[in-house]
């Protein structure tokens, strides 16, 4: 996922609730989606950190040993200039970018 093409708002905006359930009829069906998609980005986000990270640690580490790397600084700045994950997630379901079903919907009729 590429986190710069977002178009989420970097701060917290005030939303319609009502406004963003007419899609599911349910505001707090709507809020379970947004809230799941957040939690796969947030993973997402982590893993690709993490990824970026273990590139500087080394194996002997101690905590006299471990010194101040710039590179690995400005990649942890540039994860937290990142919209959070549930701005993200909102603007990707106001912009229909999340697929969702719900398994009750699709009951088998005998």
């Amino acid at each position: 996922m590429d986190y710069k093409k977002t178009n989420a708002p970097l701060n917290t905006v005030t939303r319609d609730l009502v406004d963003l359930s007419e899609e599911t009829g349910n505001i707090y069906e709507t809020v379970c989606i947004i809230a799941k998609r957040s939690n796969q980005i947030a993973d997402e986000m982590k893993h690709d950190l993490e990824k970026k990270l273990q590139e500087f640690a080394s194996l002997n580490d101690n905590l006299e040993e471990i010194s101040e790397n710039r590179e690995q600084i400005e990649i942890s700045r540039y994860y937290e200039k990142l919209p959070k994950p549930t701005l993200i997630a909102t603007q990707e379901y106001i912009e229909h970018k999340i697929h969702f079903r719900n398994p009750a919907d699709n009951k088998d009729m005998d």
